[in-house]
């Protein structure tokens, strides 16, 4: 442990440890003000706590500019793997140039990066399940007879979400084939609550009542449509799908004669499992693959406690 160098002179060959760098990875969040957005932060932090990752977080704010700037810097702090959930398709490959030219792999959440690795929903399949749904209750309740399908989507977001409403139509049509009759009606409620209601409402305001399916992109447009038909009276004639399954639908489907008949689970809560682990990998060399999608599962209020049983004893508990 001890070498004599010179007379009267001697070196220790007992080195300290260099301290191995934590890995850093840079994430995006897409906004601090939906359920949803805020459910993955949540699981992101949390994981990546558990691995013992350093975690270089900004709030995109739901702004492209926003987003846009927040790229620079986490490209200024040198982060090993970037996880980007921003919502403009528009500067997507903007943002994704930026890391990618910086030598920084990307892990693009929801919203398609080109050159990035995709996680998120399995857009037209998360439609179909609700789609079908829609058309099973409309069997059941109506004999099959629909006069109208409102469809709420997110422009914004671009072609893949928008593969949401494409796949709940096909899912309302394999239940229903005869359904040739009804109106389709497409709606940009912008992902959002306030815009949904606002557009369903004068919507009703200018017709009669019929028996009308919803299909939205997301459970804020849903519950915005929802509460549209009960200002107006007709609330009895309206079927609504969401998608996500976040809290505030979860709430809305342990009503009792709620015409918010279901919602498309996302589990958001999960997210930072897999996408940890994915930047771990990616930062290690490893090669990944294309797109990683989160599974689905449709929740209705007879299955609702079974796939959320932790708020059935909050409830009891309370």
């Amino acid at each position: 442990m001890i070498e004599e160098a010179a007379h009267d002179q001697y070196r220790c060959l007992i080195r300290a440890a260099e301290r191995q760098r934590r890995l850093r990875v840079g994430f995006g969040a897409q906004t601090t003000s939906t359920t949803f957005s805020q459910a993955v932060t949540d699981s992101v932090r949390k994981a990546a706590s558990d691995n013992n990752v350093d975690l270089v977080e900004v709030n995109n704010r739901y702004s492209s500019k926003t987003a846009l700037r927040n790229a620079d810097l986490l490209v200024r702090e040198r982060v090993d793997v970037a996880i980007e959930f921003q919502t403009y398709e528009n500067v997507a490959p903007v943002i994704a140039a930026r890391f990618l030219s910086a030598g920084i792999p990307v892990i693009a959440v929801e919203i398609p990066h080109p050159g990035a690795v995709y996680f998120g929903a399995n857009n037209y399949e998360a439609g179909i399940i609700g789609g079908r749904a829609l058309g099973r209750w409309a069997k059941d309740n109506w004999t099959g007879v629909v006069d109208e399908v409102i469809l709420l989507e997110e422009r914004i977001a671009g072609p893949l979400p928008q593969a949401r409403l494409t796949g709940a139509i096909t899912g309302i049509r394999e239940v229903l084939p005869e359904m040739t009759r009804a109106n389709v009606i497409t709606f940009d409620g912008k992902g959002a609550y306030g815009p949904s209601f606002d557009l369903v409402r004068k919507h009703l305001r200018k017709q009669t009542r019929k028996r009308t399916l919803i299909a939205a992109i997301n459970d804020p447009s849903a519950l915005g449509a929802l509460r549209a038909f009960e200002e107006c009276g007709y609330n009895s004639y309206c079927a609504v799908m969401g998608q996500n399954a976040i809290a505030e639908a979860r709430e809305e489907i342990r009503k009792p004669g709620s015409r918010l008949i279901g919602s498309v689970a996302y589990f958001p809560e999960r997210y930072g499992q897999e996408l940890i682990p994915l930047a771990i990998a990616m930062a290690a060399g490893k090669q990944a693959p294309p797109a990683v999608f989160t599974k689905h599962k449709l929740v209705t209020s007879k299955n609702i406690d079974e796939v959320y049983p932790r708020e059935k004893a909050a409830a009891a508990v309370g």
